[in-house]
C-alpha cells in the first residue's frame, strides 16, 4: 500500500504499486469488503497475484478479467452481475512512447478498481487530492466522472503543444526547408492518428450513456450531467484532431511545393549555364575541326580575334541580354 502523501490516507483509499514492491493484499482487501463503505483501489502495475485476489475476493467474471489482464484494447463498457467493466484512455506524460495510457476499471456501487500499466497523470493528481482531504472517498459516480474527466482533458495540452508546433513548422517551412520538417510532421501525424483510434470509440461510448442506452450502477440525472460534459470534451477532442490532421496534411503540400519550386530554381540556372556555352561548345568545336581550307586561310591575331573571340561574346550577349528581358536572372 503507497501513501503518497505525508497526510494520513483515506481508510478507503488504497494504493499499489508493483514497482515499489507495494503489492495487492488480500487481508486488506477482505476488510474493505466487510467493512461495507466504498472504497477506491488503484492497482499500478498489475501482476497475476493481484488478479487472483480479485478473482477470489470479489467473484468477477473470467472474461472481465481476462480483459483487464490484456492492455492495447479499444475504449468499451461490458455490464456484469453487480459491476460494470470499462476501459478508458487519456494521455500520459512525455516519456511515454505511445503518449497514451489505458486505464481499466471495475466498477459499482460498493468499489471502484482502477488497473493501468502506464503512469496516469490525472490519476495522480486526484488520489492526491484526497490523501490531503484526509476524507474518505464517498460519492462512486462522482469519483468515477473525476477518474475518467481526468483522463479526457489529459488531452488537451497535448493537443495545444501540437497546434503550436503546427504553426512554428509552417513558419520554419517557409524560410528554410529541411528533410528534418519532413520527418517531424510524419510523427505528429502518427502520434495524432494513435490519439483518433482511442478517441473515437470513447466518444461513441460516452454517446451511449449519456444517451441512456448504457448505465452505471446508482447513477442518478445529476450524474448523468457530468458524464455529458465528458461526452462535449470528446466532442472537441475529436474536432481538434482532425483539423490537425488536415493542417499537417497542409503543412506537407506546403513543403513539397516548396522543395519544387526550389527544385525548378536550380533547373532553370542549369540550363542558362547550359544555353550559354552551348554556343562555347559549338565555336570551339567548329575551329577543331581538321580542315584544310581553314588550316590554310585562318591565322594570325585578327582571324583570332574575330572568330575566336568576337563571335563568342557577341552571342554570349545576345543570350544574355534576352534571358534579362524574360526576367529569368531575376529569379
Amino acid at each position: 500500500m503507497d501513501s503518497t502523501s505525508e497526510a494520513p490516507e483515506p481508510q478507503n483509499l488504497v494504493h499499489c504499486n508493483a514497482q515499489h514492491g507495494l503489492h495487492l493484499e488480500r487481508d486488506r482487501v477482505r476488510e474493505l469488503l466487510a467493512d461495507g463503505t466504498f472504497f477506491w483501489l488503484d492497482v499500478d502495475g498489475p501482476e497475476a497475484s493481484d488478479l487472483e485476489i480479485l478473482r477470489d475476493e470479489f467473484g468477477f467474471h473470467p472474461l472481465s478479467l481476462e480483459d483487464s489482464w490484456r492492455f492495447n484494447q479499444r475504449p468499451k463498457i461490458d455490464d456484469y452481475d453487480g459491476y460494470v467493466f470499462l476501459v478508458v484512455f487519456g494521455a500520459s506524460d512525455e516519456k511515454d512512447t505511445d503518449g497514451l495510457v489505458e486505464v481499466h476499471c471495475f466498477y459499482s456501487e460498493r468499489y471502484l478498481i482502477t488497473l493501468h500499466r502506464d503512469r496516469p497523470p490525472s490519476l495522480t493528481e486526484l488520489r492526491e487530492r484526497y490523501v490531503k482531504r484526509a476524507t474518505p472517498v464517498d460519492d462512486p459516480a462522482r469519483l468515477l466522472h473525476g477518474v475518467v474527466d481526468g483522463l479526457v482533458d489529459s488531452f488537451f495540452p497535448h493537443l495545444s503543444a501540437i497546434d503550436d508546433r503546427i504553426d512554428s513548422l509552417e513558419d520554419a517551412i517557409f524560410s528554410d526547408v529541411t528533410d528534418a520538417q519532413l520527418q517531424e510532421i510524419f510523427a505528429m501525424k502518427r502520434q495524432l492518428v494513435a490519439m483518433r483510434k482511442v478517441i473515437s470509440p470513447q466518444r461513441d461510448l460516452f454517446s451511449s450513456i449519456v444517451s441512456g442506452v448504457e448505465d452505471f450502477p446508482g447513477m442518478t440525472d445529476e450524474d448523468q450531467r457530468y458524464f455529458r460534459d465528458v461526452y462535449d470534451h470528446l466532442i472537441r477532442i475529436s474536432d481538434m484532431v482532425d483539423t490537425y490532421r488536415d493542417l499537417l496534411t497542409g503543412a506537407m503540400d506546403v513543403y513539397l511545393s516548396t522543395v519544387s519550386n526550389r527544385l525548378n530554381g536550380v533547373m532553370k540556372q542549369l540550363a542558362i549555364i547550359a544555353t550559354i556555352f552551348m554556343p562555347l561548345t559549338f565555336l570551339t568545336g567548329f575551329f577543331g575541326q581538321n580542315l584544310g581550307w581553314m588550316v590554310q586561310h585562318t591565322g594570325g591575331l585578327g582571324h583570332f580575334l574575330v572568330f575566336g573571340i568576337g563571335l563568342e561574346v557577341m552571342t554570349l550577349a545576345i543570350v544574355l541580354t534576352y534571358f534579362y528581358r524574360r526576367g529569368w536572372l531575376n529569379r
